[in-house]
């Protein structure tokens, strides 16, 4: 991490909750409208896919608690190992 980096970091996490997460919400705006052609295809060509595995039946959609949930006990897992 730069000297930068370290410094906007140790200012971010003075703010509140609620300030880090529009800044967070900023930042990935910002990296959205950056994104190169042949991978904003690529992202959409994923899209369309897995569109098309829900459609067909091929995957059966959860609930997003649930996903979030699973994405929850993931981190925590690998925490542990790390």
């Amino acid at each position: 991490m730069t000297q930068a980096v370290a410094q906007i970091l140790a200012e971010v996490e003075q703010l509140s909750p609620l300030e880090q997460a529009e800044l967070t919400d900023r930042l990935v705006e910002t990296l959205a409208h950056n994104i190169p052609p042949e991978i904003e295809r690529a992202q959409i060509e994923e899209v369309r896919r897995r569109i098309a595995q829900v459609e067909s039946g091929k995957v059966t959609l959860i609930p997003g608690e649930q996903a979030l949930e699973q994405v929850r006990q993931l981190v925590a897992s690998a925490r542990v190992v790390s």
